[in-house]
């Protein structure tokens, strides 16, 4: 720290017996050395002495030298006097040291009174510090400069003792403008250079580490969303593939297995057009499927219109009528020249039960290969289809299956499959929306579909392939149609005007007579004259049915084996 200029540099002067004026006086000292005087045997002065020296020599206040600048009344650093709380600037700079092991003595401040003077007590000043044993060294002339200050009154006291260079004060006096000298050594300088490059090199690296991850980073995000879309790409989740194979007994497997078998049918005739389905019978190309289809081409003379087959696999072929039956609504057509041909199996329709799955197979408004399920709803439903002519003639009586699987108008003559994929029935009728029982309109399904039995299907298909017709079994009797009690009523006269119970007839045989009312076969009740040619139909022609007959208001038990009649 600096010692005040105002006392301790003028007592020192006045005290220590420095000559201001004239030759061989010693010069007075400036800076911060001083040199150590060899001891004096003068008188130590008294304390009231050395106060009136300090303040005689002190200059009058407008001869002392002024700062360049205005004095800081809060004596803050730099420009002030340094306080107990701040640190030394940061810009003053310690002078040399002694080496280790020298001994240090603390160095009076600058213009300070002689040892003798320091050690009297004075009234307030602290005490003085205890110096270590110095050897005196004799004054060199040259470190004393003439006193700038006006000529001190007081007389010489005893010279000051001269202190050593390596005594002088730590710091020395801080001058804003001078530039910083080099505070290191060159080791150490070059050693922070050293440490510094590294940093930067590191920065560096460190800088075009991240450049280098954030470009690859940014690269695969953009290929990312690139190939997904952009930023409102959306990725769903998705089921892996799985084997094509179905289990034989389900619906897309009775399907596989079947559709191969199934074709479609575009009839063109003379006044009219239509779709249809059926399915091979054996490798000699008969297809067979329902009257109603092929009637626009064969018409009531024979064929006057054309027939197109299309297989499963797309292929085309024209097919030409083996024999129908409108009784049945069914009939059979040939492909010819047609090889890998595949039959669909048949089942048995006895062995149907209600509530059995089932699958249909058609081509529903020309969508061809459309394959619908349900089950079997009810069985040995007596229905009845067509009836377009005067005589009624066209009129298909049909103890059906029926089912919910949908079928609409272009299934006509398709398969009904159960859960082997073997037919069980051939889909024939729907009931619609607005009562009609046959598929003339263009109606949709509303679940209430009619197959025939394939157990009849097979019988008359075979007949149509070998003679080209189907026969109908018979009783040999005229039924009163118009009757609306419960059962069948046997009618009084034949429409030809001949006798109702055809002489000579199974009927006759049986001893049915006219006005008889039938009201069972076999055991199963009969409610019209419908279901009675619909249970007799199920039948093949001699076989033995028991007609449960009522008469006079008594009912009794017949036996009759059926006749045959060709069908149309």
């Amino acid at each position: 720290m600096r010692a005040p200029q105002d006392t301790a540099g003028t007592g020192a002067g006045a005290a220590g017996g420095l000559a201001t004026e004239g030759p061989g006086a010693e010069e007075p000292r400036t800076g911060g050395d001083f040199e150590l005087d060899p001891p004096t045997e003068a008188a130590t002065p008294s304390a009231e002495e050395a106060s009136a020296a300090v303040t005689a020599s002190a200059p009058p206040a407008d001869e002392r030298p002024r700062p360049l600048h205005d004095p800081d009344p809060y004596s803050t650093p730099p420009y002030g006097e340094p306080g107990p709380w701040a640190p030394a600037p940061p810009v003053q700079h310690p002078a040399a040291r002694a080496t280790q092991g020298t001994a240090i003595p603390t160095p009076a401040p600058p213009h300070a009174a002689p040892p003798s003077a320091l050690t009297t007590p004075v009234t307030g000043a602290p005490e003085p510090h205890s110096l270590p044993a110095v050897s005196p060294q004799p004054p060199s002339p040259a470190a004393a400069t003439p006193h700038s200050g006006p000529a001190s009154t007081q007389p010489p006291g005893p010279p000051a003792p001269a202190v050593p260079a390596l005594l002088s004060t730590p710091w020395q006096n801080y001058d804003p403008w001078a530039p910083a000298p080099l505070q290191q050594t060159g080791a150490a300088v070059e050693a922070e250079g050293k440490r510094r490059r590294r940093v930067r090199r590191g920065l560096v690296g460190g800088a075009v580490v991240l450049a280098l991850v954030s470009g690859g980073v940014g690269g695969g995000i953009g290929a990312y969303l690139e190939r997904n879309g952009g930023v409102g790409g959306v990725e769903l989740p998705q089921a892996a593939k799985e084997p094509a194979g179905r289990a034989p007994d389900s619906v897309a497997g009775i399907a596989a297995r079947a559709l191969p078998s199934v074709v479609t049918l575009h009839v063109t005739g003379a006044d009219e057009s239509g779709t249809g389905t059926g399915f091979v019978l054996d490798d000699q190309g008969h297809i067979l499927t329902n009257n109603h289809v092929v009637e626009p081409a064969a018409g009531s003379t024979g064929a006057t219109g054309e027939i197109s087959v299309t297989f499963n696999s797309g292929d085309t072929a024209k097919a030409t009528v083996v024999g129908r039956d409108s009784g049945y609504d069914l009939a059979v057509v040939k492909v010819s020249n047609v090889h890998g041909l595949k039959p669909l199996a048949l089942g048995n329709s006895d062995n149907v039960q209600v509530g059995d799955p089932v699958v249909a197979i058609g081509a529903p408004f020309d969508l061809e290969g459309t394959v619908t399920a349900g089950i079997i709803s009810a069985k040995e439903r007596p229905i009845t289809a067509g009836g377009d002519s005067s005589d009624g003639s066209d009129v298909s009586y049909v103890d059906a299956l029926q089912t919910d699987a949908p079928i609409n108008p272009g299934n006509s003559g398709g398969p009904l499959l159960d859960s082997k994929a073997r037919v069980i029935g051939i889909n024939s009728a729907i009931r619609s929306a607005d009562s009609s029982t046959d598929e003339s309109g263009q109606a949709g399904s509303i679940g209430l579909g009619f197959a025939i039995p394939v157990n009849q299907a097979k019988r008359v298909a075979e007949e149509l392939i070998n003679t080209g017709k189907a026969t109908h079994p018979v009783i040999g009797v005229t039924l009163d149609m118009d009757y609306s009690g419960d059962g069948a009523r046997v009618g009084t006269k034949a429409s030809g005007g001949g006798p109702a119970v055809s002489r000579g007839g199974p009927g006759d045989k049986a001893g049915i007579e006219a006005g008889d009312i039938i009201t069972a076969v076999d055991g199963e009740r009969v409610h019209s004259g419908e279901e009675l040619i619909v249970k007799i139909r199920a039948h093949r022609p001699g076989d033995l049915l028991e007609l449960t007959v009522r008469r006079d208001g008594k009912e009794k038990k017949i036996s009759l084996a059926l006749g045959s009649a060709d069908g149309d």
